[in-house]
């Protein structure tokens, strides 16, 4: 397994996209009839930004994000994560660039119910082949970042949902991956403890440079990026900014 400090993302905004979406169409049989889900989408995110993509249910956004993540496989185009095209690799390589690459913060936070809190963290950096010794400052450190430090040996189902959500944020982020898809990640939250977790989620990543493609059908949400693409229908048919920091 590569070292830690290989899993370290650029920061250089000049530097070449960590992910390039060329012409991607992907779509789906119902009966006898054939239903386009995405037609033509092509983008590209730079090191270090944040990108929302803004949609209505059933406008593709789901669909897009598996695509982004080798999860599914296009019917047409490309997908390149740090110039690597997915449609080129088999499942066990989809799954090791996945575990080094790439973090996940999901809307039902999906973490693991029989770990704790500190172990959930410490799930990625195993899986990474970072040992124990240098993954436990690390873990601590998360843990105090996350206001959490008094609940490292919580389990989920002890935790509010505020809670549990930021314990996930930290387990996408823990490993120091390359991107993050975070879909809907306020949608199973009340309001006010969905605005901290904005919040959070938005210091987590300025602080770590890290590049975000943030999945949200609320422009609240979306303020949080440098730019903002809407899929309609299936097709990028805006990119607007953002507000700035």
């Amino acid at each position: 397994m590569p070292p830690t400090s290989e899993l370290t993302p650029p920061t250089d905004l000049h530097a070449a996209p960590v992910l390039s979406v060329r012409d991607l169409h992907k779509g789906y049989a119902e009966g006898d009839a054939a239903h386009r889900v995405l037609d033509q989408v092509s983008f590209a995110v730079q090191p270090g930004e944040c990108v929302a993509l803004l949609g209505r249910s059933g406008s593709g956004k789901s669909t897009l994000l598996n695509l982004l993540a080798g999860i599914d496989r296009p019917d047409q185009g490309s997908v390149e994560l740090l110039g690597q095209c997915l449609s080129t690799l088999d499942e066990p390589d989809l799954t090791l660039l996945r575990r080094r690459h790439i973090g996940f913060i999901y809307q039902f936070f999906n973490l693991i119910q029989t770990l704790s809190v500190a172990e959930n963290l410490a799930l990625p950096l195993e899986l990474n082949g970072i040992k124990r010794r240098d993954a436990t400052p690390r873990i601590q450190a998360m843990l105090a970042r996350l206001g959490l430090e008094s609940r490292s040996n919580a389990f989920p189902d002890q935790l509010s949902g505020g809670e549990q959500q930021r314990v996930a944020i930290g387990r996408a982020l823990i490993h120091e991956p390359t991107l993050v898809l975070a879909d809907e990640p306020t949608g199973n939250l009340d309001a006010q403890t969905g605005e901290q977790i904005l919040e959070l989620l938005s210091e987590l990543f300025r602080e770590r440079r890290q590049t975000l493609i943030l999945v949200t059908h609320s422009q609240a949400v979306a303020r949080i990026a440098n730019r903002a693409l809407t899929l309609e229908r299936g097709r990028l048919t805006d990119s607007t900014q953002a507000l700035s920091w």
